[in-house]
């Protein structure tokens, strides 16, 4: 099966051609990385736009490097959900019209399960049952894999995410959006010499919660200002950076270890943090369990992670109604909808 995959969910246009959830034909990013950077954050009026100007020469090109007609897709995947709203609308419709144009089904397909399925590309021998740490921007999820499309999540944020954590961090630094890899950079450079907090919740053992930690770090910043100090930005970068990693990797390793997980994917915008790779590394060798890193082009957004879930969706969709796909002409994007309830046989 060869699809089209489009993603738009928050500030990446992006078309890919992905065949049997394993091959990437191809695989398209336009990032507006640079115009978000001058506000300090994606701006989602601007991100919208953007997508409109671009999601019809992405997809072309997606195509053209696949070396493939779009009568010749099977389908066509989306992002539906989660994400920014109107940056969802965009590709959303964009597909549902390509697809209703060509006479070819809509696949939608939930962002967090399409950053799971980003293993799936760069370890083709990978099989669920696995754990999952998914660490983004907007997300902070420990998740049972118990097939391609049931997923049971063990652990979550609570407050902010890891993501979100790291640029409101780096902001009050000032350092440049997007702040993981801006705190990653700097952190190079420093030592963690800065104690900070690493918040646990009551009775949830493996979930998360970054607003203390994010907290701190502003008022340590802001108590040092008033008091006409300066701190050291490497050395703050660091000791943020390893507490909020020092959180993430515990957590995850306490769930394997008490779930008997011998397989652990990373995935997420975070999966690309220097420290965290090599942590997550260490502890996994040390318990044992096998770590599925994908590579860097594939933690941040894309549209070929959409077409390999894409592609399990829709073998669950056709397993469900008889061998084919049903049209779904009618589907809306959802800003927040949950990774477990999303599945294709309920929309």
């Amino acid at each position: 099966m060869i699809l089209l995959a489009i993603e738009s969910s928050c500030d990446e246009t992006a078309a890919a051609v992905v065949e049997d959830g394993r091959h990437v034909r191809s695989d398209i990013v336009h990032t507006q990385l640079e115009e978000h950077s001058l506000y300090g954050g994606v701006v989602p009026e601007i991100a919208s736009r953007r997508h409109v100007e671009m999601i019809g020469a992405v997809t072309r090109r997606a195509l053209e490097e696949a070396g493939l007609p779009l009568e010749a897709v099977d389908g066509v995947a989306v992002t539906a959900m989660p994400g920014l709203i109107g940056a969802l609308l965009v590709g959303l419709n964009f597909a549902k019209g390509l697809a209703y144009a060509a006479g070819k089904p809509v696949i939608p397909v939930h962002h967090i399960r399409g950053h799971i399925a980003a293993a799936y590309l760069a370890y083709p021998e990978l099989t669920p049952p696995f754990l999952a740490l998914v660490v983004s921007g907007g997300h902070s999820h420990i998740v049972r894999v118990e097939d391609y499309t049931r997923f049971t999540v063990v652990g979550r944020t609570r407050d902010d995410a890891a993501g979100e954590a790291f640029d409101k961090a780096a902001r009050v630094m000032g350092l440049r959006y997007p702040g993981g890899p801006a705190i990653d950079r700097a952190a190079r450079e420093g030592t963690p010499r800065y104690p900070l907090p690493r918040p646990h919740i009551e009775g949830a053992p493996y979930d998360f919660s970054f607003s203390g930690l994010k907290t701190a770090v502003i008022n340590l910043w802001h108590n040092a200002e008033q008091k006409g100090e300066t701190l050291s930005v490497p050395d703050l970068a660091a000791s943020f950076q390893q507490a909020a990693v020092g959180m993430l990797v515990d957590h995850t390793m306490r769930a394997a270890a008490e779930l008997g997980a011998d397989k652990l994917v990373l995935a997420g915008g975070v999966a690309a943090n220097s420290l965290l790779r090599e942590t997550l590394q260490a502890r996994c060798d040390a318990l044992g369990c096998a770590l599925y890193l994908p590579p860097l082009s594939l933690c941040s957004d894309n549209a070929a992670m959409i077409g390999a879930q894409g592609y399990y969706e829709a073998q669950a969709l056709m397993a469900s109604h008889g061998g084919v796909i049903p049209p779904m002409l009618d589907l809306n994007a959802r800003a927040v909808c949950g990774l477990e309830r999303m599945g294709i046989q309920s929309m």
